[in-house]
């Protein structure tokens, strides 16, 4: 039970008002609300209204308001990942079709198996790519006679939502073709 005196300053819950006490009958409280009005309220019904003092005290009544104060007035950094301005732009997948990374060995293969793999292997990419909504690949094929190259060309302008390019030279020389898909175009 709340213990409440007379000149005590309440609230009543459940309503928008607040008062003082004027008088205490048993479990029957009057209190004069600040329009002058005295109203009868069970204990039950009110709460003691602090003063902001009392309350500040009571909520930095374990650590120094100067240093909550500090606290809330000092920005937080963010600790953000600085990416380059180069790393940005960087393809997300790279495919290396030199016929010795897809193979253990390819003796015994002729020049049109090892194609057909290379061919089979970048559609298949590719492929995974626009299903996953990847938006950058660079296919390595070397330089060699650009037989594959030409072959990639020619997969690469049967797809609708993508466009093809020689990649960086700096990182890859004329070995490589970067491949750009566009997300919301139909890839047939």
């Amino acid at each position: 039970m709340r213990a409440f005196k007379i000149g005590d300053a309440v609230l009543v819950l459940d309503e928008n008002l607040s008062g003082v006490i004027k008088q205490i009958d048993g479990e029957l409280i009057s209190i004069e609300t600040e329009d002058g009005f005295l109203l009868d309220f069970k204990a039950e019904e009110l709460v003691k209204n602090k003063s902001d003092k009392t309350l500040k005290s009571e909520l930095f009544s374990h650590s120094s308001i100067n240093s909550v104060i500090s606290e809330k007035e000092q920005p937080k950094k963010r600790a953000t990942k600085k990416v380059k301005a180069k790393d940005r732009y960087e393809p997300t997948m790279e495919i290396d079709l030199h016929i010795n990374q897809l193979v253990k060995s390819p003796k015994g293969m002729t020049n049109h198996e090892m194609l057909t793999l290379q061919l089979n292997t970048a559609q298949r990419q590719l492929d995974f790519a626009i299903k996953n909504r990847i938006q950058k690949i660079v296919f390595i094929h070397g330089v060699g006679e650009g037989v594959l190259k030409m072959e990639l060309d020619y997969l690469f302008g049967r797809y609708n939502n993508v466009k093809f390019y020689d990649a960086n030279y700096q990182k890859y020389g004329l070995g490589a073709t970067e491949v750009y898909i566009y997300q919301n175009v139909d890839p047939n």
